[in-house]
């Protein structure tokens, strides 16, 4: 039996659709695809008032509830939670850090359920009704549901008008020439048939790319049940309640007002000039320590205490003129002595008066004493004292050590009192509102002690008082000074934790649109003090936004 061309070219035909499947591979998507969110986590609803933020979850036959301050997002552990369900009312179990518990047997049914929430806490009362629908359980476990890996024969007449179709075609009708003439025998034509059919009927996934997996393709969102915080293909960000309170995710409500401008500055700790002193050596000479020891660092200490002794070397020349003179001092003693010998002796004859002898005796006491000196330069260093009292901020002397002539042995700073020394480009008066920011993300209150009037680097120095507890801060630690000018600026003031810097440089802030979804945006802020920033475009009054937590968020991918 002979085949018409015809036949031949529905079987290349019914070949060519079943290509279809093995032109999409993995890394195309030839379908638009669902968001990640949707149908991929435990099934959910919210309900928000202006005072709570309620997020309810279906784990099988336990729903999990969620209650949270709506304008601080602060989780409210002491609530009392009565809730409305198809049998009828139930109050919910509060477990402390933890979400609230409620056995739901009727969630077993793939429906769609009304429920009212009735929360009461704070002498609160608020009626909260939400919808949890659960129906799509119904075709994802369903025997028969199609799956991307079985696609029906009308799902692929769809894609007839594609490109990749288009050539899949050309390729059938090429196909059947061949068969045309490879069937011009009956035992050909009946096998080059079967062979096309059993082609289009089969899985269709032996054109497959090389580099690409050849079995279903894998999903790319979440799987079912999963509690993961994820980036959404919109920009927003998928995080679920149990994450938000792992990341201690805190937001706030933002106002417009109306506040004055502040300029940053660089600036750095040093040590208050009344309450701070070096320890120098007047002359050079070897550093030798005092009996206890010289003063490490960070040792309190008192005015007027011993902190080292300098010993100033002698030349050879010197040792010598000194050696020459103690000799002409004792040659001189030795003449006085035998002097005032012979006068005592003469003296009660009268052979020589009482004044002659008195003046030998003075003369002999002046050289002794001379002498005397001479050997105790000779014996006794220099002593170092401290200037003032505080702790030994800096120097490491070594005994044995040769100190030069104005070498600063040690620096001596009360860390009680301490300055901040800015640097300017203009003039400041004296400003009431002033902070330092530390690296850490400390607040320095400051008070204004006078600006330089000499330029420093064409810079002006400003000096500031640090108010308050100063412990933890060292000399020379780098700050950043903020000083309200007098100028007005109106825009939000939001806390600098809750900026970030995105890949792009941009600064970021991020609202919290719904109860489990953040949105980033993007805005231009101006300092306004240590503690704040002022957003002047990017966003309006009445948001909210992350106060706590934004640098966790910013790293969910």
């Amino acid at each position: 039996m002979r085949f018409s061309f015809a036949a031949i070219s529905a079987a290349a035909l019914i070949a060519t659709l079943g290509l279809m499947p093995a032109l999409a591979h993995e890394g195309h998507d030839h379908e638009p695809q669902a968001t990640p969110v949707s149908g991929n986590i435990a099934a959910r609803g919210e309900a928000t008032s202006d005072a709570f933020e309620l997020v309810a979850v279906a784990r099988g036959t336990e729903l999990l509830i969620y209650l949270d301050r709506f304008s601080t997002n602060q989780p409210v552990d002491d609530a009392t939670i009565e809730v409305e369900t198809p049998q009828g009312p139930a109050k919910a179990t509060a477990h402390a850090g933890d979400a609230y518990r409620l056995d739901a047997p009727w969630l077993a049914k793939p429906e769609r359920f009304d429920l009212i929430f009735t929360v009461t806490a704070d002498g609160t009362v608020d009626v909260l009704p939400l919808t949890l629908d659960l129906s799509s359980r119904a075709t994802t476990n369903e025997p028969g549901a199609s799956s991307p890996a079985r696609q029906s024969w009308s799902d692929r007449a769809k894609t007839l008008m594609q490109p990749a179709v288009l050539a899949a075609a050309a390729l059938g009708f090429l196909l059947g020439l061949v068969l045309m003439v490879l069937t011009r025998r009956r035992g050909r034509g009946a096998v080059a048939l079967i062979l096309a059919c059993a082609f289009a009927l089969g899985p269709g996934r032996g054109i497959a790319h090389e580099g690409h997996e050849n079995g279903d393709p894998k999903p790319l969102s979440l799987a079912t049940g999963s509690e993961l915080a994820q980036r959404l293909s919109d920009g927003t960000i998928f995080v679920p309640k149990p994450i938000q309170r792992i990341f201690g995710l805190r937001t706030a409500l933002i106002e417009t007002g109306t506040y004055r401008r502040s300029v940053e500055l660089p600036g750095k700790i040093i040590p208050d000039p009344n309450a701070s002193g070096y320890v120098q050596a007047a002359v050079g000479g070897r550093l030798s320590p005092p009996p206890g020891g010289f003063p490490r660092l960070g040792t309190l200490v008192k005015e007027g205490d011993v902190l080292a002794y300098v010993t100033p070397p002698y030349q050879p020349i010197d040792v010598s003129d000194m050696r020459q003179r103690q000799g002409e001092l004792d040659q001189q003693i030795s003449i006085v002595e035998r002097r005032l010998a012979r006068y005592e002796q003469l003296a009660p004859g009268g052979a020589v008066a009482r004044s002659q002898l008195e003046d030998t005796r003075l003369e002999l006491l002046g050289l002794r004493e001379r002498r005397a000196s001479l050997d105790k330069v000779r014996r006794e260093p220099e002593a170092l004292v401290a200037p003032v009292s505080g702790v030994v901020a800096d120097g490491t002397p070594v005994a044995g050590q040769i100190a030069q002539t104005n070498a600063i042995i040690f620096h001596i700073i009360d860390p009680a009192r301490l300055w901040v020394e800015a640097l300017s480009f203009e003039a400041i008066a004296g400003s009431e509102n002033a902070s330092a920011l530390t690296s850490t993300g400390r607040t320095l209150s400051l008070t204004h002690r006078g600006s330089g009037f000499a330029d420093r680097s064409q810079s002006i120095p400003v000096h500031f008082a640090v108010e308050g507890d100063a412990g933890g801060l060292r000399a020379g630690q780098f700050v950043t000074v903020l000083v309200a000018t007098s100028e007005q600026k109106r825009g939000i003031a939001i806390p600098r934790a809750s900026l970030v810097r995105g890949a792009n440089g941009q600064d970021i802030v991020f609202e919290h649109v719904t109860a489990e979804r953040f949105m980033p945006r993007a805005v231009r802020v101006e300092p306004l003090d240590a503690d704040r920033v002022l957003i002047a475009a990017g966003l309006a009054r009445g948001k909210r936004i992350v106060v706590q937590g934004a640098e966790l968020l910013d790293h969910v991918r």
